[in-house]
């Protein structure tokens, strides 16, 4: 009995320290973008318009957690303690209160106008609806995260990437390429968003998003793609969906594989021993269509789900097709005819006979025309010609008469 209810004892002991594990909320502040992230566990549960510190009294940086909360609080003015303002409509922090440091805290506002700038002594102001919704969701000890990030980049709840640039609000961070390019690299679809658009995101710095392609992970033969190095590239291992089209990354797949593939940059296709397809070079990256990889690579497969409901591009290799040999035939021998060395000779056995050229003839050699003699014209009179002859005769014959 009493060995019983030392075991008793030992459970009850050993089960006082096992909790139910439970995911922790917490809430990221940006205050590049005056946006308040509320999460539970990896799940975003509510994003809120914020208004922040001006200028010259900024909100802290820094890691937080609620310490203490209050309904229908009072003001009292940082500069003068002893004045202070109730609640109710003129009070400036409206009905809730959380402190989170000191005199920080989150809170209400008379002034919804003031949401979405720059406005405070350092707190964090909420409209009074989203702020009464959050002080009922939260707890003492609820973590507070502030950060200044003028480029946001994440996944939407359809799976897209999408990045932000805001505003310098403080005037504490610039913003290159360099550093967008390093936001958007571990996403995989850093190929699909030129340098030229990073540059005009980055000037318009208007904090609207914008999509560059949905990525996925691969699976070859039960193996997952990874990052390759090759020619002195990195290539990423994700597939990408981007304006209708499924992009595989080769060169981690033809790793995998162990296959050798050919590129040829002026027909841009890609080369192996099972087949040639059309290739997309994408800021040195190689990608092809997901409905010719089964050519290039000889496998079959495409996207599937996975248990948890994520989506993946799953292939296996088929067996290998190995074409039959067949003997070439002994080539009969022709008869070898002379010709002139500038000849080229055709495709095809079948030859046109061209014709033979004309014979010419020595111009001196040529018959000359017949020369005819030229006749005299036979004269016809007019009839004065034949008056006059008329009178002559008459006169001849009356000499001949004397």
């Amino acid at each position: 009995m009493r060995a019983l209810k030392f075991f008793a004892a030992i459970i009850l002991i050993l089960c006082s320290f096992v909790t139910p594990v439970q995911a922790q909320k917490k809430l990221l502040i940006n205050s590049a973008s005056r946006l308040m992230l509320f999460y539970d566990g990896d799940t975003k549960i509510a994003v809120y318009h914020l208004g922040l510190g001006k200028v010259e009294t900024p909100t802290p940086t820094g890691y937080y957690k609620i310490t203490s909360k209050e309904i229908n609080p009072p003001w009292i003015d940082p500069d003068d303690p002893e004045y202070e303002v109730p609640s109710g409509p003129d009070n400036p922090l409206g009905y809730r209160w959380m402190q989170i440091s000191g005199n920080y805290g989150i809170h209400g506002t008379n002034r919804p106008e003031s949401i979405g700038g720059y406005v405070s002594n350092g707190c964090i102001r909420m409209n009074e609806r989203d702020v009464e919704e959050l002080f009922d969701a939260v707890e003492v000890g609820t973590p507070v995260e502030i950060t200044y990030n003028r480029v946001v980049v994440e996944k939407s709840p359809d799976g897209d990437v999408v990045y932000y640039i805001y505003p310098d609000g403080y005037g504490m961070q610039d913003v290159t390429v360099a550093d967008v390019t390093k936001w958007l690299e571990p996403f995989g679809v850093l190929a699909f968003e030129s340098e030229y658009n990073i540059s005009q995101k980055i000037e318009a710095s208007d904090g609207e998003p914008t999509f560059v392609g949905k990525p996925y992970n691969v699976e070859i033969n039960g193996q997952l793609t990874q990052p390759t190095d090759a020619n002195n590239t990195r290539f990423f291992a994700k597939a990408v969906l981007r304006d209708g089209i499924s992009y595989m990354p080769v060169v981690p797949i033809a790793k995998i594989l162990k296959l050798k593939l050919e590129w040829n940059k002026t027909e841009s296709t890609l080369k192996s021993r099972y087949g040639k397809v059309v290739c997309y070079e994408k800021k040195n990256q190689l990608y092809c269509n997901a409905d010719d990889a089964p050519i290039l690579f000889n496998m079959e497969g495409g996207l599937q789900t996975n248990k948890d409901g994520g989506k993946i591009f799953r292939f296996k290799s088929l067996p290998a097709v190995t074409q039959p040999i067949v003997p070439d035939k002994p080539k009969e021998e022709t008869p070898k005819r002379d010709k002139p060395k500038t000849e080229v000779d055709a495709p095809f056995s079948d030859k046109v006979k061209e014709p033979a050229p004309e014979e010419k003839i020595d111009k001196a050699d040529e018959p000359k025309p017949e020369e005819k003699i030229a006749e005299p014209e036979e004269k016809v009179n007019t009839p004065e010609e034949t008056a006059r002859k008329s009178k002559l005769t008459e006169k001849i014959e009356e000499a001949s008469s004397v």
